[in-house]
């Protein structure tokens, strides 16, 4: 499973949760540009052009085509990144599924006008603000990635689009200040795989530094997949 961070975030928001999907999945988690082991590498001048990035780093990563099986999981702006690369790869190199957690569907991006979002409240919002908190530098940091990603993201502009092929699962957290839990429901205008939305306990962030976030869920939903391949795939008896 490839995880794509929040705005602001790192690889490391995934860690707790790599360490609980052990049993069933290996997580990579993705380390944007502009923070971390990346502080000097420049983040690409818009959306569209990280995109790109992303879309080239991951490729070499990705078997595809029945030879190998893969998911993505995003949250928030991480969210919309996880389902512009998973739609900017080949049809039979996309993942079999992808969860976006704590996001309004592409269609509806725009209309939250991320660019006009102050970092420090989005740092206060998300949780993250306890973490930094006792360390002025690091608050600098935090603050100034997700400077970085809101710039990024306020250059989105969704176009129409085919539906990809992969199942898509929208999840928000029931105490998300920033998300309409109704919202999740468009999200299924996205694919023509199978589509299912939940909302569970928690915030904006489902997954953090602390927190492993909605292990269950995905859990369920991979060995559910993987259930379905053994069933298909395995003569029946007669």
């Amino acid at each position: 499973m490839f995880c794509f961070p929040h705005a602001g975030g790192d690889a490391t928001a995934y860690t707790p949760l790599a360490r609980a999907l052990a049993p069933v999945a290996e997580v990579w988690a993705l380390r944007p540009p502009a923070r971390g082991g990346r502080s000097r590498h420049p983040m690409p001048p818009d959306f569209d052009a990280l995109v790109a990035a992303v879309t080239e780093a991951l490729t070499p990563h990705l078997t595809g085509g029945g030879g190998g099986r893969f998911a993505f999981y995003g949250q928030s702006f991480g969210a919309l990144l996880a389902y512009e690369v998973a739609r900017a790869l080949p049809a039979d190199r996309r993942p079999e599924l992808v969860v976006v957690a704590g996001a309004p569907s592409p269609a509806e991006w725009e209309e939250r006008e991320t660019g006009n979002l102050d970092a420090a409240e989005l740092l206060r919002l998300t949780g993250l603000e306890e973490l930094v908190r006792a360390d002025p530098d690091l608050v600098e940091l935090a603050l100034g990635a997700i400077r970085t990603d809101l710039a990024v993201s306020a250059t989105y502009r969704h176009r129409p689009h085919a539906p990809i092929g992969s199942a898509l699962h929208a999840v928000a957290g029931a105490g998300d200040p920033m998300l309409a839990t109704t919202d999740l429901s468009a999200w299924a205008a996205h694919t023509r795989g199978a589509f299912g939305h939940r909302v569970l306990p928690g915030g904006h962030l489902l997954a953090t530094v602390d927190r492993p976030g909605p292990v269950d869920l995905l859990t369920s939903l991979l060995t559910r997949r993987q259930a379905t391949d053994i069933s298909s795939t395995t003569p029946k008896e007669h």
